[in-house]
């Protein structure tokens, strides 16, 4: 495989014969499979319908397989430059005291933070600094009909330009659009029956380098955890089943927050006086099952076809590793039925075993009750504790998600 810094610089007719593809998503996902089709030989689009990169979103884990990529891709060193400086993650009890610590480790360690621990927009512009000057990048815009031809795939755009393409992946997140415009209801979104508000607060001297797990009665949690930008990043989850809040406006979800975490104490307070000014993202925790990932010269790729839930730790990983075996197996020659079958056979144990949660998950780490709180700060002391990080258990169990398990393909280049 060539190494990352490799010029290429192709003939104008070289350009015109080069395989063609639309990519729709510019998180993590998408920006990775233009990074190695475009080493591979491609034309590649993105299309995104934010007017410009998204800046947002909270800490994510690059762990396993998924630094492995990043190491092939030669960005490990950019992650690790633009970490959010973590420490790891301490468990409190009803007076905001220490329970249980965790601090970060080496990749594969048991806890939740990870090595590689990164915020998502800052994962994703390293992604597209990557790509831009080889990638077509189409920003406030989204695909609104797609026609497969058999020998292309015609693309209509809102606004209404149409272009066609010799291939058209979706790498969008957990609830696409554009999904359903060619999937339909195929694709499933099983709820895992807890909701989760994420948003950025201002930082304030009681804030430190470690996340801080507030767990209190009733199925809710608090996180806020540091980033390397000047601000805290927070979290605000809660047991429910679905109830269609993920669809309410921004100042109904605000209610429902205010609502759910009314008298709970430690941070809470703080939190829910910041709800006014920031903008969050109010997210139906779940996980995408869907029978297959492609149809005919349409695929899916990341949280658009096996999103395993933030749960999990396991998202950009899963992101990074699917955009890695996708572009090898179009490269590899052949038609794109058998590149798009061989990428799924590689990818589905992967997926399953990401996916597959620990028993009692989410309701072990969001006790209801006062007596489950106490069996579970009991488990974090020991999980925690000399005994504990030795033999794995409780910790093992909620923070080590199945990172390396997948023999990862040699491409070439």
């Amino acid at each position: 495989m060539s190494d990352s810094g490799t010029d290429i610089t192709p003939t104008e007719d070289a350009i015109m014969s080069r395989p063609s593809i639309l990519i729709s998503g510019a998180s993590i996902a998408g920006p990775g499979l233009a990074f190695w089709l475009h080493r591979y030989g491609w034309q590649t689009t993105i299309v995104e319908r934010g007017e410009s990169l998204r800046s947002e979103g909270q800490n994510v884990d690059v762990r396993g397989a998924g630094r492995e990529v990043a190491r092939r891709m030669g960005i490990e060193d950019d992650i690790r430059d633009a970490g959010t400086g973590e420490r790891g993650t301490q468990f409190l009890d009803a007076d905001g005291a220490v329970v249980a610590s965790f601090p970060a480790g080496a990749a594969g360690a048991d806890g939740p933070t990870d090595e590689l621990e990164i915020l998502r927009g800052e994962l994703a512009r390293i992604l597209v600094e990557h790509t831009s000057t080889d990638t077509e990048y189409l920003f406030g815009t989204h695909i609104t009909a797609v026609e497969d031809l058999g020998d292309g795939v015609d693309v209509t755009f809102a606004g209404g330009e149409q272009r066609r393409f010799d291939l058209v992946v979706l790498a969008e997140g957990m609830r696409s659009r554009t999904r359903a415009l060619i999937f339909g209801d195929q694709v499933r979104i099983r709820p895992l029956g807890l909701y989760t508000a994420w948003f950025t607060v201002p930082r304030i001297d009681t804030d430190t380098a470690w996340a801080r797990w507030f767990n209190t009665t009733g199925g809710r949690a608090i996180l806020i955890r540091p980033d390397n930008l000047g601000t805290t990043r927070a979290a605000m989850s809660f047991l429910s089943p679905p109830r269609g809040y993920e669809d309410m406006d921004r100042d109904q979800q605000r209610r429902v927050l205010r609502t759910v975490f009314h008298g709970v104490g430690w941070q809470a307070p703080r939190l829910l006086d910041e709800l006014a000014d920031t903008d969050f993202y109010f997210e139906a925790i779940g996980q995408v099952t869907a029978p297959r990932w492609s149809t005919g010269r349409i695929a899916l790729l990341g949280d658009a076809a096996y999103a395993p839930s933030p749960i999990t730790g396991m998202g950009t990983s899963l992101a990074l590793v699917g955009a890695y075996v996708l572009a090898g197996q179009l490269a590899a020659g052949g038609s794109h039925h058998d590149a798009f079958a061989s990428y799924e056979r590689i990818m589905r144990p992967y997926v399953d075993q990401a996916q597959k949660l620990p028993p009692g998950v989410p309701r072990i780490a969001n006790p209801k009750s006062r007596i489950g709180l106490k069996i579970f700060h009991t488990g974090l002391r020991f999980a925690a504790g000399p005994i504990g990080s030795r033999i794995g258990g409780l910790a093992g169990t909620l923070f080590s998600p199945p990172a390396d398990k997948i023999d990862l393909p040699q491409y070439s280049s």
